[in-house]
């Protein structure tokens, strides 16, 4: 099982760079890279709200759930 975060599909849909999101987030390069590329082990509600807000999207846009069941096909 996984969680999966979509920041770049987001980013894409917003034609918003990392650099930018960044800014308007208050997040280093480096930390919202770590989250770009599924590396994290946890977000705190408060950046995830600030990403939502820099985004203009929902929680559900950025974070997705696949079971094990979805990860084997």
């Amino acid at each position: 099982m996984a969680i999966i975060i979509n920041i770049d599909v987001m980013l894409a849909k917003r034609k918003m760079s990392v650099t930018e999101l960044s800014e308007r987030v208050g997040i280093t390069m480096a930390n919202l890279s770590i989250l770009k590329n599924g590396k994290a082990k946890a977000i705190r509600l408060a950046t995830l709200e600030q990403i939502c807000k820099a985004l203009d999207c929902q929680p559900g846009d950025i974070l997705e759930y696949k079971g094990d069941e979805d990860t084997l096909r």
